[in-house]
């Protein structure tokens, strides 16, 4: 046998890629297994989006290689989305790469900037590719906790009190997954002031601004967030193109250089097709996203139902495509998560997928049909309730 690389012995497969061959497996039992786990957009995208990638396949150069940088037309719409709506500037020459999805980026700049042995931090519960990416890359995880009681920010009294001096990145994610907390601009002012300090790199992660959120906000508002700071953005969730894997990734330009340097080694550049659609999402207006969250408030309420015959806590002020809640005191989300699949035929995610301060939490998404959910209420209601 050919021996695996050392840089996977510490990198377990992603817990959904694991998770799903278990239920595809369950399901081909005949067991009618309900997914209310990930976060996959079950609505379609924007209908002038499908027709600009239709009509794009005519033209002559459509299927030919693309620039490393995407079409000057992509850039500039990105540029003009983060003007409108978070009033900031991107100059679109070179303050935007577009990305093929967000997670392609967390590759890209990991491979970027990362030197074997150096720490990132990285949140305590958090996104897992931030950690299995570090990993990968031969650096060194530096967990931070989030938790209820800081409204799920950074403690940086506490983060202080670690060595940063190997620390080059910092992941953050606001809004949070899998919490749907936000960050004030006073928080995000804490963030540039400590990267600043330290000299540490801080790349937001921001692809949730725009669900059961009336104010999305980019780390790049904050002055002198270019100097220290990246954002990573994405179309996936936004407008419901999750599988054309398109996404961006916006800031200093210097930096962005850098990453163009791992990413152009990487790929041929982003199908022209998907730029265009892209390009006429990005062009939607206020209604779009309103049309999208009275959809997912309906889906919501009855998310909020389930988690109440489950025994959970909430916070019903938090936005986000997924509900973060509590389980009953002394309960092991895992083994709760088990018995759901096991006996009642519904896949929840555990928290502690994301991290050890995920322990006692449950995450159920938003992006199931009201009818499943009813059906996902009627499972889980204890017959005399």
């Amino acid at each position: 046998m050919i021996q695996k690389a050392n840089r996977l012995k510490h990198v377990k497969e992603y817990y959904f890629s694991k998770k799903l061959r278990e239920i595809a497996g369950l399901i081909a039992e005949g067991k009618p297994i309900i997914n209310i786990a990930i976060g996959s957009p079950d609505l379609q995208p924007p209908s002038n989006v499908i027709k600009a990638l239709k009509s794009t396949m005519q033209l002559e150069n459509a299927h030919k290689y693309q620039s490393y940088q995407g079409i000057p037309e992509f850039r500039l719409a990105i540029a003009n989305f983060y003007k409108k709506h978070y009033n900031v500037a991107l100059n679109p020459s070179n303050e935007i790469l577009p990305l093929m999805g967000s997670k392609e980026g967390i590759m890209h700049i990991s491979m970027a900037f990362l030197n074997k042995g150096d720490k990132v931090l990285i949140p305590n519960p958090g996104y897992p590719t931030y950690t299995s990416v570090t990993k990968l890359v031969e650096a060194e995880p530096l967990f931070y906790n989030l938790n209820e009681k800081n409204s799920w920010l950074p403690n940086f009294q506490e983060i202080e009190k670690e060595d940063l001096s190997n620390v080059k990145i910092m992941w953050v994610n606001y809004p949070n997954m899998p919490t749907g907390a936000t960050a004030s601009k006073l928080a995000f002012e804490q963030l540039i002031a400590f990267a600043k300090k330290h000299n540490i790199l801080v790349v937001n992660d921001n692809p949730y601004s725009f669900i059961l959120n009336n104010s999305p906000q980019s780390i790049l508002e904050v002055k002198g967030a270019k100097e220290i700071a990246i954002e990573l953005n994405s179309l996936s969730k936004t407008f419901n193109m999750a599988g054309w894997r398109v996404g961006m990734v916006v800031g200093n330009a210097e930096l962005l250089k850098t990453i163009l340097q791992v990413k152009s080694n990487m790929d041929s550049g982003m199908f022209l097709g998907i730029q265009k659609g892209a390009v006429e999402a990005l062009k939607l207006s206020a209604n779009w996203f309103k049309k999208q969250d009275a959809i997912y408030n309906k889906r919501r309420l009855l998310v909020w139902k389930i988690l109440d015959a489950l025994g959970c806590t909430y916070d019903t002020t938090i936005g986000g495509l997924f509900v973060w809640a509590k389980l009953p005191k002394g309960t092991k989300a895992e083994e709760f998560t088990d018995i759901l699949l096991y006996k009642k035929d519904v896949f929840i995610t555990p928290g502690t997928v994301f991290g050890i301060n995920g322990e006692g939490y449950i995450r159920a998404s938003l992006c199931v049909a009201e009818e499943v959910l009813e059906e996902v209420l009627t499972r889980v209601t204890p017959v005399n309730h």
